[in-house]
């Protein structure tokens, strides 16, 4: 079965060309993304420098982790609970139905299985160990999003599935029923049968594509998701974009909000957060508890791997919303969030010359298709 997915065709097909966001070719973004530089003094990274092996994109050891299992067998004692297992991948627990989002389990995000970016840290739990799920969502069709291994193990489970107009089709190739597949475009929703759940595809500012000849072929999207007493923001990829006012206007107030901030180069033009917009993102949405994502399982940028916590603990004011930074794998409740937050990563710095020299001699490699262009 190939990995790369598969093209859309017939009525699939015909249903994305009537979207506002194709453009003819394929899909395209309300704002430009700057093609230029952000910053005139930072230059676009060189492939040999995003190649080349770096103690500081990786961790000296493990990150510490929670097992959730026990916590997950007791229901919430709010409307909302959710459990990041590393990198986008979450589930969301809201008025008692589960929600995963982006699920990543596979040990590179890359069509290969021996070449591209390869996690640091494992997922926390296996994937056969999650309690039942109601719905899996998936933002777009990238490989740290969107995972082969993953979704083949998925699709025998029965779960439905929640994606932009377009991925459906690489859902269907690796054997998930058409039945257990939606496909939303901007603005549309979907109500998750006998739940009160509704999700709405609401805008992102990104790209899509598995190969560079299927750029932009998909569409990618953010999510609301909204239950009866709790309601939720999840970025997926995508940069600082005026559209987060109309989401926040038209579906806020949040109870949480799920941004990424990892991930991103200022070469790249605004097709990622990182930590700083990712606090502007959060203005313009307007604001609730705040769950960073995108970082702590794959070095995908040139910058350290824990830059963007480390940024956005700097750069966030005491007055700012609620800042959740649970360990990957600790369940936490955004009504009950903790008062003070706790560094833990900070302990997977090498304390010893030699333990850097080692990180340093590892070799990192990585597919063709990233960094994008």
């Amino acid at each position: 079965m190939n990995s790369l997915g598969a093209r859309a065709s017939g009525a699939r097909l015909a249903r994305m060309q009537a979207s506002p966001q194709w453009s003819g070719t394929g899909f395209q973004n309300a704002q430009p993304i700057a093609a230029g530089l952000r910053d005139p003094n930072v230059r676009r990274p060189t492939l040999w420098k995003f190649l080349r092996a770096d103690a500081t994109r990786r961790p000296a050891r493990p990150l510490p982790t929670c097992n959730p299992l026990a916590t997950w067998r007791h229901a919430p004692g709010s409307a909302l609970r959710v459990t990041w297992l590393g990198h986008s991948t979450t589930l969301l627990e809201l008025d008692g139905v589960r929600i995963l989002t982006d699920p990543v389990w596979g040990a590179r995000a890359s069509p290969l299985p021996a070449l591209g970016p390869k996690r640091f840290q494992p997922v926390p739990i296996a994937l056969g160990a999650l309690p039942p799920v109601d719905l899996v969502i998936i933002s777009h069709d990238h490989y740290d999003h969107l995972d082969y291994p993953t979704i083949r193990v998925l699709a025998r489970s029965g779960v439905p599935f929640l994606t932009p107009l377009g991925v459906g089709a690489h859902l269907e190739a690796w054997g998930v029923a058409a039945a257990r597949i939606t496909e939303l475009d901007w603005w549309e929703h979907h109500d998750l049968p006998a739940t009160g759940v509704r999700i709405t595809a609401t805008p992102s500012q990104h790209f899509s594509g598995r190969t560079p000849k299927s750029r932009n072929a998909t569409l990618w999207a953010s999510f609301v998701v909204r239950s009866p007493r709790a309601c939720v923001f999840f970025s997926g990829d995508t940069g600082l974009t005026r559209q987060y006012e109309s989401i926040g206007a038209r579906c806020g107030p949040f109870d949480l909000v799920m941004l990424e901030i990892g991930g991103w180069h200022p070469a790249w033009g605004e097709m990622h957060l990182g930590p700083e917009h990712a606090l502007e993102a959060l203005t313009l949405l307007g604001g609730g508890p705040f769950l960073p994502v995108h970082w702590g399982t794959f070095s995908l940028a040139m910058h350290a791997w824990d830059q963007p916590v480390e940024t956005l603990l700097q750069r966030r004011t005491d007055s700012a919303a609620p800042l959740l930074l649970p360990r990957i794998g600790e369940p936490v409740e955004p009504a009950h969030a903790p008062d003070r937050i706790e560094p833990w990563w900070r302990v997977a710095h090498a304390s010893t010359p030699a333990a850097a020299d080692g990180a340093a001699r590892r070799k990192h490699r990585h597919a063709l298709f990233w960094p994008p262009d």
